[in-house]
């Protein structure tokens, strides 16, 4: 399996059978666009910085609703989640997304704004192998919000997403905070080629993605 970021909150996930986009953004805020030849296409929120869909080719699958999905042996749940503290009265609601393909179950929490996990969620995610988690604060939570859900989940690897990066026009925080709070030294990566037996079995990982 093969993990692109894009920038935001935006990777491709590429196993053997499927391509999967997550949260593709639009060019306005200050990023270049991934070029799209997908077969899933996953849109956690409809936010202009994370639902840009065009020209997508016949028969993508695209899903934006929480529920159950399965294609070319690839197996998604979508959970309900909030965008902000409020129950969504303030950003509306946002779908957490595990995906699970080669025998790895990724979750991608997209603007995921609630503080901390309830029970039904925490259940409805399950072991996870990587958790994709926002650490920007402002529109989502924090960095130390995030070890928080970072504890409640217990991923093996953290990729950390929606932080303020050169380019970017959205004012976020960076992911210093969030690295402090955890107190791991991150492994900086363009991509991650990863596969089940590589997987860390003791502790726990941070990859921080370069553009």
């Amino acid at each position: 399996m093969n993990i692109q970021w894009f920038g935001h909150s935006c990777f491709r996930i590429e196993s053997k059978n499927s391509s999967i986009l997550i949260d593709p953004f639009a060019k306005e805020i200050g990023l270049t666009q991934p070029r799209f030849h997908d077969t899933i296409i996953l849109i956690t929120h409809e936010h202009y910085d994370h639902n840009a869909l065009k020209d997508l080719n016949e028969g993508v699958m695209v899903i934006r609703e929480p529920g159950e999905y399965e294609r070319q042996g690839v197996f998604i749940k979508g959970i309900q989640s909030f965008h902000d503290a409020v129950q969504g009265k303030e950003r509306g609601l946002n779908t957490i997304f595990r995906i699970e393909t080669e025998e790895i179950r990724i979750c991608h929490m997209g603007d995921f704004g609630q503080g901390k996990l309830d029970e039904e969620q925490i259940e409805a995610i399950g072991d996870i192998d990587i958790l994709m988690i926002p650490v920007g604060g402002v529109y989502t939570i924090d960095g130390k919000q995030a070890l928080e859900i970072v504890e409640q989940i217990e991923p093996k690897i953290v990729i950390p997403m929606h932080f303020k990066i050169p380019g970017l026009k959205i004012e976020l925080n960076g992911a210093e905070r969030f690295l402090k709070e955890i107190g791991i030294t991150p492994e900086k990566t363009d991509k991650l080629k990863i596969v089940k037996k590589a997987l860390p079995q003791e502790e726990m990982k941070v990859v921080m993605f370069q553009l």
